[in-house]
């Protein structure tokens, strides 16, 4: 299988001398096109800076970020910025839907900046609101669905292009159990019928259990790199 994210002596350093923090030291890993993959560690260990750098959020202090076998590390603002629309969708803990638009409308946004039909992106806006449960409530706004809701459209969002790769950041900490339980369940299901691969960084056990490989960080370096047979 093809590399959909390959990273060599990925480091992030903040600060200098006896202050220098290193958020990320050294990491090289690779993953595979249909994984599911969870990096988990202790808070401070740099999961969320590994996902941001994997991301193009944020620029390395050395090392290399190659995504479908491009060095975004290479990329100007403009090109990393068009390259993470078309390859990339993002999940946060805090949703990040744009108030003023219905759910639909936070949807189909990336597919407007993409320039796809009128036709093609209600096709698909409609499919993925299926997908997630939400089919009945399109047209409210974000201060109008609970927290799950909205996090459902947040993933409806970062899926609806079909990107190549989803990057989610602890998606389910602002959740109760029952209902993040309900959205993995969502995102394994859509990860094992579109075979889009999922990376998230997380302290939740249940996404480390629907996880078929779980990388370790610990102070900024990658200690354990497991993979389950599920």
């Amino acid at each position: 299988m093809s590399n959909v994210i390959a990273t060599k002596k990925l480091s992030r350093y903040f600060g200098e001398g006896e202050i220098l923090v290193k958020a990320l030291d050294d990491a090289s890993l690779t993953v595979e096109a249909g994984e599911f993959t969870a990096i988990v560690g202790p808070s401070g260990s740099g999961k969320s800076t590994l996902l941001q750098l994997i991301g193009g959020l944020d620029e390395p202090t050395s090392g290399e970020v190659f995504l479908d076998g491009k060095n975004i590390s290479n990329m100007s603002g403009n090109q990393l910025s068009d390259f993470r629309r078309d390859h990339i969708g993002f999940v946060f803990q805090s949703y990040n839907l744009i108030p003023v638009l219905s759910a639909k409308e936070n949807i189909e946004y990336i597919m407007l900046l993409q320039g796809v039909s009128v036709e093609e992106r209600n096709k698909r806006v409609q499919s993925i609101l299926h997908s997630v449960g939400l089919q009945d409530i399109g047209e409210r706004r974000p201060a109008q669905l609970s927290g799950g809701q909205q996090q459902r459209v947040a993933v409806a969002r970062a899926m609806v292009s079909r990107p190549s790769l989803i990057l989610a950041d602890e998606p389910t900490a602002n959740l109760d159990s029952h209902t993040g339980s309900a959205l993995m369940d969502i995102m394994k299901q859509l990860n094992e019928k579109e075979k889009m691969t999922f990376v998230f960084s997380t302290h939740d056990p249940e996404i480390m259990n629907r996880a078929r490989r779980i990388i370790r960080l610990h102070d900024g370096c990658v200690v354990a790199d497991e993979r389950k047979n599920n």
